[in-house]
């Protein structure tokens, strides 16, 4: 299949009461847990089903990401990504009681600052079923080639019935992407 990588865009998926880009990475690991026991304890949305060494294992995951695309000449400013997919992803919507999405295009991106897996990072990084984009964290130009012969997840598995992975994750390194797409989406 071929995609216009000229006009694709990335998709924040966001609860409409606590706002975009809000991160659990950027807080210290005690603080995260709390606030992911009292997400838990209030049973709000898809992040209340998380495991409790959920934390521990994301910032190991996180950390393993940034190395991996540092070997490949990315150059990330922040220490922990925020999360985008690429293209839209209707399935994350039901994540949140009051969902919202915002969107920048790729092509205003600088490719040095976001990474991507074919699929969520807790998938593509711990499965082991021998499938190539496991484990692996691509660049901009090498995604293209993934996405042109594998397609976007959420168009071959939107039920999440063929395989773990529903959409292509994209990690954002820079604070100045998050602030464009605010800029772009009309958000304070």
């Amino acid at each position: 299949m071929r995609y216009s990588w000229d006009h694709m865009k990335l998709y924040h998926y966001y609860d409409l009461k606590t706002g975009p880009f809000k991160n659990l990475s950027d807080l210290s690991i005690i603080e995260a847990k709390k606030v992911q026991e009292r997400l838990r304890q209030d049973n709000i949305g898809f992040a209340s089903k998380r495991f409790d060494g959920y934390m521990d294992i994301r910032r190991d995951l996180e950390q393993k990401t940034r190395k991996l695309f540092i070997d490949k000449g990315g150059k990330p400013e922040r220490h922990v990504p925020h999360y985008m997919t690429l293209g839209k992803c209707d399935w994350l919507l039901e994540w949140y009681r009051h969902p919202k999405s915002l969107t920048i295009d790729i092509c205003s991106c600088d490719p040095r600052a976001i990474s991507f897996t074919y699929g969520d990072l807790f998938p593509t990084m711990r499965y082991v079923d021998g499938k190539v984009y496991r484990k692996q964290v691509y660049t901009l130009s090498e995604i293209k080639k993934i996405v042109e012969e594998y397609g976007l997840p959420q168009e071959w598995n939107k039920d999440g019935k063929l395989a773990p992975e529903r959409y292509v994750e994209v990690q954002v390194w820079s604070n100045r992407i998050l602030r464009k797409a605010m800029n772009d989406n009309n958000i304070k």
